[in-house]
């Protein structure tokens, strides 16, 4: 692993990528040539029918090819699963694995069962997945226990591909918090192949500490990371330097983790400019990261404010999952 030049006991560098989510107009070769071409180590591969569409025919003939090429670039990559419309065209992230009608249940079920065959044919570090809106007229109660029941044939297929299934905390979503998170793995007993995704975003947004708290609070789980700026309260993915968050902090605590996996720009909505975000994101983090090599350590941050409740965090929802 390569450190910062003439420090001799400085920190494992982090591995950033980008997601395809924020490259929706570019094929994908030409995102992933893009992506190598700028220096970023790897790509988050969000399944969609731009870009390995995982419905269409031939789904293992056509991830071979991108295996080869992500080989041949040298990037890395993540499976994602927030494609807006990739089940179906009328409901945006529908079905979920929340939905009252077991067979939509299956549905999300059977998308991530594709994910993590292909994630394990790419050589992905994890499979993203989250949990879902609850159902009008469904209660809490209920709609953990589908999660539970839908997501349980997932983590199996998951433990036996060696990829681990990293679920994010989304704002507005039944598993919007670390602490929901927390529920969910004691609910299920702890299974070794469940992971967390943390969206450094979404702590600023909506979580009581600190995001370079939440990252330290997150290490032993944390098998995907989501990075962009944001605002307290505001489920908005913005460019860097456009929200709140102080990143030399966040990236201190991420390399002191250890973590090695991708650290990938989140802007899903910012395709009509994505290869300008794509070429000014990376430059904006290793600044940050070099900042965070050379600063003193600082004072821990007082808690934040409390943000809005669960199912009403922000006024312009936005992001990976729910926009």
């Amino acid at each position: 692993m390569s450190t910062e030049p003439g420090v001799p006991d400085a920190q494992p560098r982090l591995r950033f990528g980008y997601g395809t989510n924020g490259l929706a107009d570019l094929r994908l070769d030409d995102a992933l040539a893009l992506l190598a071409d700028l220096g970023y180590d790897g790509v988050g591969l969000t399944l969609d029918h731009m870009h390995l569409d995982p419905l269409a025919p031939d789904l293992a003939t056509r991830t071979r090819k991108v295996a080869q090429r992500l080989d041949e670039l040298g990037l890395g990559v993540t499976v994602e699963t927030g494609a807006r419309y990739v089940l179906d065209p009328r409901r945006k992230h529908g079905p979920s694995l929340l939905d009252p009608d077991a067979g939509g249940r299956a549905r999300r079920a059977d998308l991530l069962l594709r994910a993590v065959r292909v994630a394990a044919d790419l050589g992905a570090h994890a499979v993203h997945c989250f949990s879902g809106v609850v159902p009008e007229g469904t209660d809490t109660d209920t709609a953990w226990k589908r999660l539970a029941e839908s997501i349980a044939p997932v983590l199996e297929a998951a433990a036996s591909a060696g990829v681990p299934l990293a679920v994010e905390p989304e704002p507005g979503h039944l598993l919007a918090t670390l602490a929901d998170f927390h529920h969910l793995r004691r609910t299920l007993g702890d299974p070794e192949p469940l992971g967390l995704t943390l969206d450094i975003g979404h702590c600023q947004c909506l979580e009581p500490r600190s995001p370079a708290d939440c990252v330290r609070d997150a290490a032993p789980w944390l098998r995907h990371v989501q990075i962009e700026d944001m605002r307290r309260g505001v489920h908005e993915h913005l460019p860097f330097g456009d929200g709140e968050i102080d990143f030399p902090p966040v990236l201190a605590a991420l390399a002191a983790t250890g973590y090695q996996g991708l650290t990938v720009v989140e802007l899903p909505r910012h395709s009509h400019a994505g290869p300008r975000h794509a070429e000014h994101s990376l430059p904006f983090l290793r600044r940050a990261e070099r900042s965070a090599a050379t600063e003193p350590p600082r004072p821990a941050p007082a808690r934040q404010q409390v943000a809005p409740p669960h199912g009403a965090p922000s006024t312009a929802p936005q992001g990976s999952s729910t926009p």
